[in-house]
């Protein structure tokens, strides 16, 4: 009993090391994509400040709201970019549009419109204001005309279907699993939580509106692929890249590349804008 006993200790002890060795790596290769993101933007990325386009208006997705670019805001400043994050209401396409615009018409000059997840929708139907210059998808829809968000949704599904609570008003929110294996899978447990506890919860009338405008045919498109994406498949994201014949990059991110990988993001922002006098 001793000798097995002490084998089966000894296993124990063996696994927990292991597994600590395995943590200890992730983290230390976590650290070191961070830091060398940071240096990348130091050197290559972060080239001065961006001539001519100087407005950039950051429009949230589902279950989110402007803080969701609180890393890349400050990194888009440096450059000399005046930044605007909206706060959609969520309560439908419409509103959200009008939530938009109005961002945008406050502002004096030719303005950049990027948009993240279901915000692409919207980026798409307000981006045809005169004002808009240019538009960024950031793992986001770019429905076509007709399309809307829950079609495309259904059309692909992906894991974060199965995460999806509708209630007794008609708005959806998502699952604290859902959230941290499917929405921000590679963001820390504090951040997982803040999402969980700050999420806005998006009205079913939101992603079931049709598409009427695309603005994305004839205004200048990039798109950001998420390749680890479960809530948008990346083939989708793929496809809407190509048919809007958009500069485009490809990260190894979760659902939201704008705050695991802030630095590429920013990045990709600023050089969208550089394209634009």
């Amino acid at each position: 009993m001793n000798v097995r006993r002490t084998i089966a200790t000894s296993v124990r002890a063996l696994l927990v090391a292991s597994f600590a060795i395995i943590a200890a790596f992730v983290l230390v290769s976590q650290g070191a994509h961070a830091q060398e993101s940071r240096e990348r933007w130091d050197r290559d990325d972060h080239d001065g400040p961006v001539r001519g386009l100087k407005n950039v208006v950051l429009v949230h997705g589902a279950w989110a709201d402007g803080s969701s670019w609180s890393k890349v805001i400050p990194l888009l400043e440096a450059r000399g970019l005046h930044v605007v994050a909206v706060q959609n209401p969520l309560t439908s396409l419409a509103d959200d549009v009008a939530t938009t615009k109005r961002a945008i018409a406050r502002l004096d000059g030719p303005v950049l419109l990027v948009g993240h997840s279901y915000g692409g929708a919207v980026i798409t139907q307000a981006g045809d204001d005169p004002k808009v210059a240019g538009l960024v998808y950031v793992a986001a829809f770019a429905p076509d005309l007709g399309e809307s968000v829950l079609d495309l949704l259904t059309a692909n599904p992906t894991p974060i279907a199965n995460d999806l609570t509708l209630d007794q008003f008609g708005f959806i929110t998502l699952t604290a699993r859902g959230i941290r294996e499917d929405f921000a899978q590679d963001l820390s447990d504090t951040e997982q939580a803040v999402i969980i506890a700050t999420q806005g919860p998006t009205s079913v009338a939101a992603g079931g509106t049709k598409i009427t405008t695309a603005a994305w045919k004839f205004k200048p498109t990039w798109y950001a692929v998420a390749k680890r994406d479960r809530t948008i498949s990346p083939d989708l994201e793929r496809l809407f890249a190509q048919r809007m014949n958009a500069t485009t990059i490809e990260l190894s991110t979760s659902h939201v590349p704008m705050l695991s990988r802030p630095f590429e993001v920013a990045a990709f922002i600023g050089r969208a804008a550089s394209k634009i006098q």
